[in-house]
Parts: structure tokens; sequence; C-alpha cells
């Protein structure tokens, strides 16, 4: 390999010659003819071009044109095998890749490294594919979360969950089973996978955040109202958060999912603390610092990746705006309601002190429609809660776990830039050796060389597996998100329509009523 890489190339052909770019009959001793066996990644017929297109990109095309004739393995045209038509696709890959490795480079090392820009054809092409594979990823699972309990007293008190699943999956040992869960467990089954698939590039789903005051008031007093509102809000985060975790296709796979779903029993979670609402964002604040450090900058050059994660900022700060403004429609919805109730009490204290009798039944009748609207005000303010404040705070958490993928796809790539790095440095060692003549201790620096040649190689089909996996991922996130919010505005407005529907008719009845005033 050393040798075939020192070599210079062969020089460029002349414009008058008729057959540019092809091996004579009788030139067996040419390039061509040797990287047939010291540079297998290439095809056997192609390498000078390969190495031209490298130093010249300009003339890419230019010498992919130029070898129109078919040439066997041992540098012999033939008119009978075909082997052109594998050759020239596989030419153009390894051109495409040569240029692109080219443009990313190592501050620390002379070795090109990976950009991997691809064309817009090339990456429409793979996101179909993509999608195309994501269809076929469609699992009959459905879990629900549903019957809060409280178990023991006092501060030791927690609420466990029923967590029912249907399936037909011959993965599972029953169609449909239950058991109960704290929520220290669905941490803890987030916990595991973060630790297993986050590594990979996966979008792990997050759980609902902890919440101090909320299960301090659950554990003095479940009857509370404050506390009734908290025990169904962490039920349906709880139930979203997993019905996200069975509809990954990867996720479902994973042993710990399924011995959470059904396993009787399961060990005590611990080390949760770090996962509250505070220690997501710090986790996440973490990674990012921990990317911004890096030694070895990555100049992104795949367009696709950079828009991405300019998308996902702009997007969660939009989504932040979004949520703030639902929080202000839910509390004005409930002042509304507070002040609807007082509204009606005060025109029933009027109808009850008026003489007149048609008013005063009016005025009664106003009341109890009132009473009415401020129920419909109260079921409104939960449903813009629960439909759009909730969803919202889960894709912003979503878009940090986003986040997170691309971060490990950064690590990846450090990780390979490091190890060149530290391959670069055995080289040179190994030649110091070879200067000073140490013979006894070149043995060891050959075999270091051959490690970190194994190790270069295995890091980089991590960073290509990596990438790959998120973009998977990315396509996948933003086809569940249309979904979601498709199915929540739909909710959000059948939700309203019912609303108005119910209003209109009070309104309707009461007419008649007011008209009988005389």
């Amino acid at each position: 390999m050393a040798a075939s890489a020192d070599r210079n190339p062969p020089p460029f052909p002349e414009a008058d010659e008729p057959e540019a770019g092809l091996v004579g009959p009788t030139d067996g001793d040419s390039d061509e003819g040797e990287d047939i066996f010291v540079n297998t990644r290439n095809p056997p017929s192609m390498t000078s071009q390969v190495e031209r297109a490298g130093q010249d990109p300009p003339d890419l095309f230019t010498e992919e044109t130029s070898t129109t004739t078919p040439v066997k393995s041992n540098g012999v045209p033939s008119d009978d095998d075909d082997l052109f038509a594998e050759a020239s696709a596989e030419l153009s890959t390894e051109n495409l890749n040569t240029s692109s490795r080219k443009e990313m480079s190592a501050s620390s090392g002379p070795r090109p490294v990976a950009a991997f820009v691809q064309s817009p054809v090339a990456t429409a092409t793979s996101l179909e594919q993509l999608e195309e594979e994501e269809d076929k990823d469609k699992f009959d699972v459905d879990v629900a979360v549903t019957n809060p309990e409280k178990v023991g007293d006092g501060m030791n008190a927690y609420v466990a969950y029923k967590v029912s699943t249907r399936t037909s999956l011959a993965m599972f040992k029953n169609k449909t089973f239950s058991v109960r869960r704290r929520f220290s467990d669905f941490l803890g089954l987030y916990e595991k996978l973060s630790v297993k698939q986050s590594l990979h590039g996966c979008i792990i789903p997050l759980p609902p955040e902890k919440s101090v005051v909320g299960m301090t008031k659950v554990k003095v007093g479940m009857d509370d109202p404050s506390s009734v509102e908290f025990v169904e809000r962490r039920r349906a985060a709880l139930e979203r958060y997993l019905q996200r975790v069975v509809a990954h296709p990867v996720l479902l796979q994973d042993p710990d999912v399924r011995d959470f779903l059904e396993r009787e029993e399961l060990p005590r979670a611990v080390n949760t603390q770090a996962l509250s609402g505070a220690g997501f964002l710090k986790m996440i604040t973490k990674a990012s610092d921990a990317v911004n450090k890096m030694t070895i900058k990555m100049n992104e050059s795949d367009t696709w990746f950079e828009d991405k994660y300019q998308e996902v900022d702009n997007e969660e700060q939009q989504l932040r705006k979004l949520h703030a403004v639902v929080d202000s429609l839910v509390n004005h919805r409930k002042e509304l309601c507070g002040n609807t109730a007082i509204f009606a009490k005060s025109m029933a204290m009027l109808g009850n002190s008026e003489d007149n009798t048609a008013l005063s039944r009016a005025l009664s009748q106003l009341a109890e429609v009132e009473d009415k609207m401020e129920q419909l005000h109260q079921e409104q303010a939960a449903s813009d809660f629960f439909i759009f404040a909730e969803v919202l705070a889960d894709y912003i958490r979503l878009l940090g776990a986003v986040r997170g993928c691309f971060d490990q796809r950064i690590r990846a790539w450090q990780r390979w830039q490091e190890a060149q790095s530290t391959l670069q440095k055995k080289r040179e060692a190994e030649a110091k050796l070879l200067w000073a003549n140490k013979p006894d201790k070149l043995q060891q620096a050959k075999e270091e060389i051959t490690e970190w040649e194994a190790k270069v190689t295995q890091y980089e089909r991590d960073f290509d597996r990596i990438g790959m996996t998120v973009r998977k991922e990315v396509l996948r996130f933003e086809k569940e998100k249309a979904k979601d919010f498709k199915t929540q505005i739909i909710k959000y407005l059948d939700s309203m329509l019912q609303s108005q529907q119910r209003l209109i008719k009070f309104w309707e009845a009461f007419l008649p009523e007011a008209k009988a005033i005389v």
C-alpha cells in the first residue's frame, strides 16, 4: 500500500492520442496492472483515472468519458466483457468522495477528512429510500397509562400507574397484558435507553420532568383539585412518552422496553435525580459545551446537516414562543372562568331581588347560562393545556434530543480525526526509528501502526453509520411531528366546534325568556 501511495501518477495523455486512458496489450508492467493487487478499493482498470480525478477535479467528467472501451483486469481491451457499466458507477462515486473529503481538513493531521458532500439529487434519493424503509417499520403495539393510584402514606408515598399493552407481535409472551409502574421506573427506562441507543445516533423520547412541588402536594393530599390536575397531567405525559418509545422501530426491539411493558417487577431505578427538568437542560448544555470545546473543529461541508441543525434551532425558538403564548391563553381562560362564575352569582342575586316576575325569571335564566358558560371556559382551558401546551413542551424537549443526535455525529467525527492524528504520529515515530537504525523497536512500531490503521477504518465506518442513522432519525421525527400536530389541531378544532355549538344552544334556549320580559 505504501509503495502504491508514494508513486507519482502517470502523465496526462496527449491530445492527439486516440485511445487516451487505455492500457496497451503489451504494457503488462504499467501502473494499472500493479494497482489491481495493491489498491482494491477502486475498479481494476480505473485506478490511474481516479488518481488524476483526485488531483484535477475539473477534469472529472473528461477522464470518465475518455475511457469508453472496456478493459480486462490484465489491461487488455475486450469487446466481450462489459465491465465498464459497474466500473463507471464506482468511479463516479469514488471521485465524488475523494474531492469532497479534501474540503474538510484537521489541523493536527495531513490526511484529508470526510466532508461527505452530496448532490441534491443524491440526497433526495437517499431520503426517499429512508422514507420507504420507514413505511415498512409498522408495529402493532398500543400502550395506555391509566388508573393512577397512591401507594403508601406521608412523604414515602408514591403514585403507581397501570401500563396496559395490546399487541400482535411474537416477541411478547401475550397479546394483552398490564403492569403497574411508578414514575421513577419511567425515568429508569429513559436512562437505560439513552446510555445504549443515543451513542448510535437515535432520538430517544424524553419522559416528563420531575416536579417536587406537585408531588409533595400529592403526598399530602391527593383529593386536592391541584393534586388531581397534576396527576392527570403526568399520566397523560407518561402515556405520550411510552407511545413514542414503542413507535420507534429500534427502541421497541430493546430488551429493557420489553421488560418494562410485561415484566411484573422491575429493579428499583436509581440515580434519576439528574433527570429532573433542570437535569435535562444541564445534560443538553453539557453535551453542547463538550462539542464546542473540541480541539479539532469540524468544518461541516454537508449542507443537509448544516441546514437541518439550523432548522432545529429556529424551530425550538419558535416553539418556545408559541408555548409561552399558549400558557398565557390558558391562564386567560382560567381567569375568564372565574370572572364568569362571579358574574353568574351576581346575576342570580339580582334576579332574586327583582319584583318584576318576568325580569326576575329572565335574570335567573341568564345566571344559569353563565354557569354553563363557566363550565365551557373551564373545559376549553383544559383543552388548550392538554392539546397544545403539553405537546409543545414535549417537542421542545424532543428538539433537544435531536440536537444531541447531531452532537453524537460530531463526536464520532472527532474520534475519527484524533485516530488519524495518532496514526500520523505513529508513522512519524516509525520513520525516526528507521533513521536512527533501531530495529529492536521497529516491529512494535509497525504493530502499533497496523492497530491504529484498523481503528481509523473502524471510526470512519462509525461516522458513516451514525450519519446515516441521524438522517433516518430526523426524517422519522419530522414525519411523526407532522402527524402529531395534525392530530392535535384537528382535536382542538373539534373541541372548539363542540364548545361553540353548545354555547349557541344555551343562548337559543335563553332567547325566548329575554323576549318574554314585559
